[in-house]
């Protein structure tokens, strides 16, 4: 078997998930990690077995061994170092959004066809045990024709729990960009591409105070809307209420709901930041035939959400599968055998055109028409990556 070599840029929290993860596939294998300071990608290195570290993202791009660049840095990077990336010929898989904005998005993805480079794109949690769970009980029609949607993501913002949340309220954060790909990513994969959107947004708090440490006590000033109020209609006629917010103190409404003629999906969570930013958790299904809501088993090989006399209860372990990289180890097969990847950046430059629509929608109050589409990625097969060796 083929195996690419995965060079990491940016070594935060996040990166230890990743690098877990992808360990466990053997048509990766993690070669190379950068940060802004050597010694810290010397002890990433050191701590997860991995051959090289370097100071800058221009060295690691330099490597000549690393065919896939996983980028982990902050939004207002991704552009220039994925650009950096499919420049010196590299594969790219990127955590969202793809770019800041969609203008410098459709110049990334422009740039990797020219090249002939695959493009992936977090989030790729539209691939665990429960979105892929509503995905085949939409394929199989088990709530007829799909009439609407609804989404919410919505909480009191990151500072009280976040040690340095001050990039999510500037320009390229705020709970729709930062929390909404989750959610319209989720959205595009079940529903297939839209077509246009409009939405009213606020500015609640202009200023923040972060709550949790190192930073206690520090005043952010707020540059973005935070309370984003939006629909969104698909290609095939279905339309979607989204509501963002970082200005809630707390929620009891479904994470995700899908409507169709003959019955209802729900995705309800107790964690207002949970939802389809889980790759795990408890679907619920209510159809015409059904009168009660009915939990439903996974149909993929993650740990199932069990019922007990009287009670309904979904494992924890479960409940926070996080399977994160998934994508990018999808989208080596599909360089491999020269197919879609699901998690691709057609589909992530889709998302961020809708969010930035609905933004702009907000402050101009007009309608937008999207000019981007995308595919509707196919669904994961209950045996990958079995199914694809």
């Amino acid at each position: 078997m083929k195996k690419f070599n995965v060079g990491v840029l940016g070594i935060g929290d996040i990166s230890d998930v990743y690098i877990k993860n992808l360990k466990k596939y053997d048509i990766v294998s993690v070669v190379a990690c950068a940060s802004r300071n050597l010694q810290k990608a010397q002890e990433k290195a050191a701590a997860h077995a991995i051959a090289k570290a370097y100071a800058t993202p221009a060295e690691l791009v330099a490597d000549a061994s690393v065919d896939i660049v996983l980028n982990l840095t902050l939004p207002a990077v991704h552009a220039e170092l994925n650009i950096m990336a499919l420049e010196a010929g590299k594969h790219i898989y990127t955590e969202k959004p793809l770019a800041a904005t969609f203008k410098e998005g459709e110049k990334l993805l422009a740039l990797a066809q020219k090249r002939g480079l695959s493009v992936g794109c977090a989030p790729d949690t539209f691939l665990g045990g429960r979105l892929q769970t509503c995905r085949q009980l939409i394929d199989e029609g088990q709530i007829g024709e799909v009439t609407g949607a609804s989404a919410f993501v919505v909480s009191h913002g990151h500072e009280w729990f976040h040690p340095s949340p001050d990039f999510l309220y500037k320009p390229g954060g705020g709970p729709l960009l930062d929390i909404g790909p989750y959610y319209v990513t989720a959205l595009v994969s079940l529903l297939g591409a839209a077509k246009r959107c409009c939405a009213m947004s606020k500015r609640t708090f202009a200023t923040r105070v972060i709550e949790s440490h190192p930073n206690k006590g520090k005043t952010i000033d707020v540059e973005v809307d935070t309370y984003i109020s939006g629909n969104i209609e698909f290609a095939s006629g279905a339309i979607a209420t989204l509501i963002a917010s970082f200005d809630v103190w707390d929620s009891e409404l479904p994470r995700l709901e899908i409507y169709g003629t003959k019955g209802t999906i729900c995705i309800r969570d107790i964690d207002p930041l949970d939802g389809p930013n889980l790759f795990g958790g408890p679907v619920l299904l209510r159809t015409v035939d059904n009168y009660r809501w009915k939990s439903l088993p996974r149909q993929t090989p993650y740990p199932e959400w069990t019922e007990a006399p009287n009670e309904r209860r979904f494992n924890e372990t479960s409940h926070r599968e996080n399977s994160r990289g998934i994508g990018l180890v999808d989208m080596a097969y599909a360089i491999r055998d020269r197919r879609p990847e699901r998690a691709s950046g057609a589909m992530a430059l889709h998302c961020l055109e809708i969010m930035e629509s609905l933004l702009a929608s907000a402050s101009e109050g007009r309608f937008y028409h999207l000019k981007s589409s995308c595919a509707r990625p196919e669904p994961l097969s209950v045996n990958f990556p079995e199914s694809e060796s």
